[in-house]
């Protein structure tokens, strides 16, 4: 008989590997609201403070390839206790040397990018203690902590006025040291784990046209998200006037949106299959951004067809990961790594062009 969601699993990882997952996010783009008040204070050019921003994101795509071999070596649960050491590590000499110059914020970033790795080590992390019918909907409440995006765009700004932006990096040890706590204490590796798998094996894996495929899928769901999410503030504030802050709070509600309904897309997979699922988000995801294509004009229209531009996308993250496991269910830990880079790499595309024509707009 088949249990329900609820019944089946291990409860206490699900929740762990979605705080993990979540506060990793969370410090992985802090450089980005940061990038103001840090570029004033070193002085950086435009280019030294993209590259800055820029620095965590292709670290991160580089690393889950790095967190996926290990996940498939050390299980999960070590994997990700090995990442979120480097990262407090990171902070906390940031937080009490403090940044002198450009080359320390890429060191810094680097770091963080162990932060962006936190999504080969979550999924794989809660997708083994689930079966295939519940997998959409495991891996969309874990890969839900995407939202930690949020908060960093929500408070770091308004923290670094108030404290100092260096003081933000302690403060962001906080709640890093309670995640890694609950981490510690409840996470668990499945028992159901698949032995480790050679260095050969897992570029056999590439040569698995199904592998691309789902590379290509994220690409476009989670690339797309990312890097709209990445370019909306310049977007509300260039062609509609809106200042950093207002801005800043639209772009939060739309990225906050996508966050929101992953688990979601996640179950409608599990219902009616990822492939369909896929088609449907990809069609009102590209219907809408047609119809944005054309300017609104005002704000709070385009607010309107962002935020469920955003959603679709989300929804269609959630589908990619229902369909991963059910696949590659031996090779979750690689895949994700490279699912998840492939992501990482259109998300850069995407928001460097995106951002550069709406600057040119000005």
């Amino acid at each position: 008989m088949q249990k329900s969601f609820w019944q089946a699993g291990h409860k206490p990882t699900l929740f762990s590997a979605f705080l993990y997952f979540d506060l990793s996010f969370m410090v992985w783009v802090l450089l980005g609201p940061l990038a103001v008040q840090i570029a004033t204070d070193l002085h950086l050019t435009p280019a030294q403070k993209g590259l800055m921003v820029a620095t965590p994101v292709l670290a991160g795509a580089l690393l889950r390839i790095v967190m996926g071999v290990l996940v498939d070596h050390i299980k999960p649960k070590m994997a990700g206790l090995f990442g979120q050491v480097i990262v407090i590590l990171s902070l906390l000499v940031a937080w009490l040397h403090g940044l002198q110059s450009f080359q320390q914020t890429l060191l810094l970033g680097i770091g963080l990018g162990f932060a962006g790795a936190a999504f080969a080590v979550a999924l794989p992390l809660a997708s083994r203690w689930y079966p295939p019918e519940h997998q959409g909907t495991a891996l969309g409440i874990a890969g839900a902590g995407n939202s930690g995006t949020v908060f960093a765009a929500l408070f770091a700004p308004g923290l670094a006025v108030a404290y100092g932006w260096n003081n933000v990096f302690g403060m962001a040890l906080i709640p890093l040291s309670i995640a890694l706590l609950v981490y510690v204490i409840y996470a668990k590796d499945s028992p159901d784990a698949p032995p480790a798998k050679s260095l050969s094996q897992y570029i056999a894996i590439l040569k698995d046209k199904d592998a691309w495929w789902f590379m290509f899928f994220y690409s476009v769901t989670f690339g797309g998200f990312v890097g709209l999410a990445s370019s909306l503030t310049i977007y509300f504030n260039d062609l509609y006037s809106l200042g950093p802050v207002a801005a800043g709070y639209c772009t939060a509600a739309a990225v906050f949106a996508g966050s929101l309904v992953r688990p979601v897309g996640g179950m409608i997979a599990d219902r009616i299959g990822g492939i369909r699922t896929l088609l449907v988000m990809y069609a009102i995801a590209a219907i809408l951004l047609f119809i944005m294509s054309f300017g609104q004009p005002t704000y709070q229209l385009a607010l309107a067809i962002v935020i469920p531009v955003m959603a679709a996308l989300g929804m269609g993250n959630g589908a990619v990961f229902q369909l991963v496991p059910q696949r590659f269910r031996k090779e979750i830990g690689v895949m994700t790594g490279l699912v998840g880079m492939a992501g990482r790499r259109w998300r850069l595309l995407l928001g460097g062009k995106f951002g550069l024509f709406q600057t040119n707009l000005r």
